[in-house]
């Protein structure tokens, strides 16, 4: 199964995508958009700077537990990883972005 973006409206009235792999489980979240079609940008952006590793941010939050970011060209960060339990599953979750987000259709959920 290949994985898909998926748009929806935060209780505050922000659009936010997550990219979800085949599974189902999200892999990358974005950051709240005031419009939907910044949300879209959003997603077109990741689309391109996945093929990229030198995007992707490796970082360990302060409990200890690793995750990373996906910068744009720009510096900006487009989306961020859940925690995980080891650098090991936060390198394949990283893989997995790279795999899916390039051909991943998107779902509108709003």
């Amino acid at each position: 199964m290949m994985g898909k973006f998926e748009i929806k409206t935060r209780k505050n009235g922000e659009f936010q995508f997550d990219l979800k792999a085949g599974n189902g489980q999200v892999i990358l979240s974005s950051e709240g958009y005031t419009t939907k079609a910044n949300c879209q940008n959003g997603i077109e952006s990741v689309k391109k700077n996945s093929k990229d590793d030198s995007k992707f941010e490796r970082k360990t939050a302060t409990n200890g537990k690793p995750y990373f970011n996906l910068k744009a060209t720009n510096g900006q960060v487009i989306g961020t990883s859940e925690m995980y339990e080891s650098e090991a599953s936060r390198d394949n979750g990283i893989e997995s972005v790279k795999k899916n987000a390039p051909e991943a259709e998107v779902s509108d959920l709003t």
